[in-house]
């Protein structure tokens, strides 16, 4: 207090104002310190220990970037919310300062994973965006971003979507930069580094699986039929128009800001969607996009829109930037493009029906049938992520629109298991120690040991199931139903049976297999259940069900490795886990022994065979 007051004693002073003369007396008493003597403890008071006005809080994420907006009536639209294309400005911005933060040099916006915006925001409430780097590869970087609304009034917090941005460091002239690793503290953080690697791998082959639906459905364009309703031309929804690139809109280096351009794609796209339907839509998700190129101060933004496709609640609008110089007679650069999906909400919040869409021929109804195949991957992707552990059945039906979302989520609900903190040594036998873990409704299971073994060698042994009857004596056999590619397979397992149980269990497991995306990442084998149309469940077998199971193997040396499994026990497959290892028994030991024999006796045989080379 006394150093706020001689402050305002400054203020007040330089600014010729009269200063009263107990504030006076008292700033200058405070100044120049007390002489009265120390305040004695009374009775039982302890005596302050030093430090204890501020108690250490947790370390900080140094990546960490927190931005808080007051939503004012210049960022909203008609209805007095937030401008979409606002949010993106926001959220960009403050991904790219955390980027700089880690790089320490200009960083530019790559690409931005899915976006679904679960509330709009009003005008007066705060817009909360927290952003920090996930992971850092060569020179790329993941940023996570968290955003949400506060309410000042009623103190009501709500989340309003999460969104992955990649960035680019960039060195002198545009050249790459090397990023330096980055080390995660938190649990939290240790979960999301080693999934960036899973949405990176996803990413690449975002574009591959889009194609591949494609050319397994029909070429032709069959329209959709609604009773009473007309088609609108796409062409009457066209929108183009241009904007020119000034310093406000550019970063330090001159290029254009991510966000900016997102902004003004979003306005395109609105406007194009009002055209449709006559009203004012609501932007519910944007697609994966990547930035194509830069483009910078000076430079012309051409920006076009049409609707490619309208289903019964919502549509899907296409956008495309497009820049150029002074010089018309420059050919345009292809900025970026984008697809987002609108709806049109009713006075009760409900998705009001849309008017079908009439393609143009040619590209028109190829832009038709694409917007039906993102649909597809949308809709398939939503139902992999958004599916509860605690619901039965736990099984996904496969299919080659989700193979790659299915894949990501085995493979990351495994890598989220292990990086769980709170896991307690249940056993330790020689040299197998069993761990185990206690969540909610579910018991997870953790045995690991060194093996003389190299890991690569390890990580293709125990990836092939149809091995591992050869040291595992709960399973009868496996047969390869389908190889989806090199990475996963799908299995059809028979397992022996059980003392309680008067016929076998059978699974159809997904396999996922990943070799390690940087230095200290381990390999992964993955296993979840899927159902598939031609292995349904019989009257022979008691079909089980398995969520999250799988190997991770950590090189230790050259010929040292570390091999661990885990087990996420649901309801279902509990009969096995208290078979094998009720009152922590050694059988769960005596099977991963037996998977060590098993190793160490195939590394003989191909050093034999290669001596025989």
């Amino acid at each position: 207090v006394t150093l706020l007051l001689s402050r305002c004693l400054l203020k007040m002073v330089k600014g010729n104002i009269v200063v009263p003369e107990e504030i006076l007396s008292f700033c200058c008493s405070g100044l120049q310190g007390s002489t009265s003597p120390p305040r004695a403890r009374e009775p039982g008071e302890q005596e302050e220990a030093p430090g204890t006005m501020a108690s250490p809080s947790p370390a900080r994420n140094p990546t960490e970037v927190q931005m808080s907006q007051l939503v004012l009536p210049c960022h909203t639209n008609h209805r007095g919310e937030l401008s979409t294309g606002q949010l993106l400005k926001w959220i960009d911005t403050a991904a790219c300062l955390s980027a700089e933060r880690h790089a320490g040099c200009p960083c530019v916006t790559a690409s931005m994973d899915d976006i679904y915006f679960e509330h709009t925001i009003s005008v007066g409430q705060v817009v909360n965006i927290k952003a920090k780097v996930n992971r850092a590869f060569n020179s790329s970087m993941e940023v996570g971003i968290q955003v949400s609304y506060e309410d000042l009034c009623s103190g009501k917090h709500c989340s309003i979507c999460k969104a992955y941005a990649t960035f680019v460091a960039q060195g002198p002239s545009g050249s790459k930069v090397k990023l330096k690793p980055l080390t995660p503290q938190t649990e939290e953080e240790k979960i999301e580094h080693s999934i960036a690697a899973e949405r990176r791998r996803m990413r690449l082959v975002h574009k591959d699986t889009l194609k591949d639906l494609l050319t397994r459905s029909p070429r032709e364009t069959e329209l959709e039929t609604r009773d009473g309703s007309i088609a609108v031309p796409a062409e009457k929804t066209r929108v183009e128009s241009v904007e020119l690139v000034l310093p406000p809109h550019a970063n330090h280096q001159g290029n254009t800001f991510g966000g900016q351009i997102m902004a003004w794609m979003e306005n395109v796209a609105t406007i194009a969607a009002s055209r449709l339907c006559h009203a004012h839509p609501t932007l519910r998700a944007i697609e994966m996009f990547h930035f194509r190129g830069p483009s910078q101060v000076g430079d012309r933004l051409v920006l076009k829109a049409i609707v490619n496709n309208a289903f019964k609640n919502s549509m899907e609008v296409g956008v495309c930037a497009e820049a150029y110089g002074q010089e018309m007679s420059v050919s345009r650069r292809h900025i970026n493009s984008a697809f987002m999906t609108f709806v049109v909400l009713d006075q009760e919040g409900r998705p009001r029906t849309l008017p079908m869409v009439a393609p143009e021929p040619g590209d028109g109804e190829r832009r038709y049938r694409e917007a039906s195949a993102r649909k597809k991957i949308r809709l398939d992707r939503k139902y992999v992520v958004s599916c509860k552990q605690t619901e039965v059945p736990l099984s996904v039906p496969w299919d080659q629109s989700n193979k790659v979302y299915l894949s990501y989520n085995n493979v990351s609900a495994l890598k989220t298991l292990v990086a769980k903190a709170n896991w307690v040594l249940a056993r330790e036998k020689e040299k197998v120690r069993m761990y185990t873990l206690e969540e909610d409704k579910f018991l997870s299971f953790r045995i690991e040991m060194s093996v003389r073994i190299a890991a690569g060698r390890a990580f293709s042994l125990l990836s092939d199931l149809r091995r591992r009857h050869e040291w595992d004596s709960h399973y009868a056999s496996a047969e390869l139903v389908q190889q989806v590619d090199d990475d996963d397979m799908i299995y059809h397992v028979v397992s022996q049976t059980l003392s309680c149980e008067n016929k076998p269990q059978d699974f159809v497991i997904l396999a996922s297999r990943r070799k390690p995306c940087s230095k200290g990442d381990p390999y992964v084998v993955a296993f979840r259940s899927v159902t598939l149309p031609t292995h349904p469940a019989s009257a022979d077998f008691t079909r089980g069900e398995t969520l999250c199971s799988g190997f991770c193997i950590w090189p230790e040396s050259e010929e040292m490795s570390k091999v661990a499994y885990y087990n996420q026990a649901t309801p279902g497959y509990l009969n096995y886990v208290t078979t094998n290892v009720a009152g922590l028994s050694s059988n769960f030991c005596a099977t991963f022994e037996a998977c060590e024999k098993f190793l160490l006796k195939n590394k003989e045989d191909l050093i034999m065979r290669l001596q025989d080379l």
